[in-house]
């Protein structure tokens, strides 16, 4: 009896082994469809050595998922960190700010030439200086909007606003011609979106991109003034990321259906202008930085990365990795200081299983 009950008990686990397996890509479901890496002609061996590469390192990895042809192949928590645990996202929150920016446009409801200072009259400094009256949406979008330091002072002072406060801030250089990383320039992507649709960014995305991809149990943290972070504050699962990964390496497509036009991510991955990691001046740019993930090129709310891949990128170490040429997505949570030694021990071990 023991013997027939285990037999059932194996039977049903395969059935659902095959049933994940065969499930379509892009699943609307609760969950992306399951696959063995062998059957994805992807290397278990690799991802071995990743994953033991991780522990004798002490890299304080919370969660990674692989996906490869639509499917996952790879899925691992650690610590207290779960499947169905929301993980702060830090600035991969930009990506999804950027996207909704995608979607108002593709409705009519903005253009990427529109000019910031047209959607807040009423908060504009005294006087309004060339490069401020210059600024577009698309500016804010590729962090290139003027500043020559990234604004901070309205984040620190919950009495100013922050949309004025930005505003306020010195636009030192013409708008579109000197990149600085600045997530308040993505909190007023969000703001604008409140303005032009009347919605918040999150309540605007959910209809559009959330339950298509069926993403529930999303948060996102406001400002003083009731307007979601946009640059920061975005709370996910790592299979909800897995998911968006999904979604820009298909450009847009779900399930048969086209949500987003595919020539916004065109536009949205590819470098639009010469980047640089957060701090860092221009002069500072040195041969040496070849081989770093900062230097390649920003787009919309993503960085470009080697190996023709690109990124939506958080402090810690949270990544969306897209990796066209592999049809692959890998997303990672995590809590490390240095996110160079992170994406380098990625290429070194992940890259190559994707034979």
């Amino acid at each position: 009896m023991k013997i027939c009950i285990n037999r059932i008990i194996a039977a049903l686990g395969l059935i659902a082994l095959i049933a994940a397996a065969c499930a379509p890509a892009g699943n609307g479901g609760t969950s992306l469809p399951r696959s063995a890496p062998a059957a994805e002609n992807v290397s278990q061996e690799a991802i071995d050595k990743y994953l033991a590469s991780v522990k004798e390192a002490n890299e304080d990895i919370h969660s990674i998922m692989i996906v490869r042809h639509g499917k996952v192949v790879a899925e691992h928590w650690f610590g207290d960190n779960a499947p169905d645990k929301p993980h702060a996202l830090w600035s991969v929150s930009k990506t999804f700010t950027a996207t909704a920016i995608g979607f108002a446009v593709a409705e009519g409801k903005l253009s990427l030439s529109d000019k910031v200072i047209s959607f807040f009259p009423d908060k504009l400094p005294p006087e309004v200086s060339d490069n401020l009256q210059a600024l577009t949406i698309k500016d804010l979008l590729t962090m290139s909007g003027g500043h020559d330091v990234e604004p901070t002072a309205p984040r620190d002072k919950p009495d100013i606003d922050w949309v004025e406060g930005f505003l306020a801030a010195p636009f030192v250089h013409k708008p579109g011609t000197f990149f600085v990383y600045n997530s308040l320039g993505t909190y007023m992507l969000s703001a604008i979106i409140q303005k032009a649709t009347g919605e918040k960014l999150l309540d605007y995305l959910t209809p559009r991109l959330f339950t298509p991809l069926a993403i529930t149990g999303a948060t996102w943290d406001d400002s003083p003034q009731g307007i979601n972070l946009g640059g920061w504050g975005l709370s996910l699962k790592t299979e909800d990321l897995a998911k968006m990964g999904l979604f820009i390496l298909q450009k847009g497509m779900w399930q048969g259906k086209q949500l987003l036009p595919a020539a916004w991510f065109d536009e949205a991955t590819a470098a639009q202008v010469q980047s640089m990691p957060s701090g860092m001046r221009p002069e500072q740019i040195t041969p040496d930085l070849k081989n770093k993930d900062w230097i390649l090129g920003y787009g919309y709310q993503m960085w470009r990365s080697r190996h023709n891949s690109f990124r939506a990128d958080g402090a810690f170490g949270q990544y969306i990795l897209i990796l066209p040429e592999q049809d692959a997505v890998i997303a990672v949570t995590a809590k490390v200081n240095d996110m160079q030694d992170e994406l380098n021990r990625i290429w070194e071990y992940l890259l190559p299983s994707f034979n």
